[in-house]
């Protein structure tokens, strides 16, 4: 018993504070998560496949460096939207009016696909399966929901700036949102759809629908 609980406080030590090799394993299993994921489905991505892909001989690897599978789900997403930040908002805040800002948020993330084809391919299954009693996972709802009301926000102050037209910032931004993510998952079935052309259009599209032109 002695010997099963010493092991048991290392592990949990070394998840606590990792090494640099098993931070880099733990990376190496979420990458290979989120390609299974894109390829496969939420439902169909497996720890066999995941260790598989990630080059792993059983995977005990994995549920040495994750607490099941929400926990693993939650690298996922969490990596997803460290990646999509990183990427994203510069180009959002190289721009000063609103127009352009959207317009921006919109082909970047469209690009976004195009320079990580399974990042939001990843996250539109895991966020779109998620059960509200799911340990732990609720919590990334809320911070999407977060997210969206920051959004929401920004289209109220085009809106009161004058450069955007009158209309529900929430239903707005909810059809762009769902764009987005149509696009996305059209993109993941055909791989000779044009992504970047799709988003240039909804870019068009939404300019339009927002715009002040009084």
């Amino acid at each position: 018993m002695q010997a099963r609980n010493g092991t048991g406080k290392q592990k949990t030590e070394r998840r606590t504070k990792p090494s640099f090799t098993e931070t880099g394993r733990r990376a190496q299993i979420v990458a290979a998560a989120i390609d299974v994921i894109a390829e496969t489905g939420y439902h169909q991505a497996s720890f066999a496949k995941i260790a598989e892909r990630a080059g792993l001989s059983s995977t005990g690897m994995i549920s040495y460096h994750f607490d099941g599978r929400d926990d693993l789900m939650r690298e996922v997403v969490a990596e997803v939207m460290r990646v999509s930040e990183a990427y994203v908002r510069p180009r959002i805040e190289a721009h000063e009016s609103f127009s352009a800002r959207l317009r921006a948020s919109i082909e970047s993330n469209i690009d976004l696909l195009a320079e990580y084809p399974n990042h939001l391919p990843a996250i539109v299954e895991v966020l779109g399966n998620l059960r509200g009693g799911a340990p732990g996972m609720a919590a990334f709802l809320d911070v999407a929901e977060g997210n969206l009301a920051l959004q929401v926000e920004q289209l109220r102050k085009a809106q009161r700036a004058g450069e955007f037209c009158a209309f529900d910032p929430w239903v707005m931004m909810r059809a762009i949102r769902a764009a987005i993510d149509d696009v996305v998952r059209r993109a993941t079935h055909d791989p000779d759809f044009d992504a970047r052309g799709a988003g240039r259009e909804l870019a068009d599209l939404f300019d339009r629908a927002t715009r002040n032109t009084t």
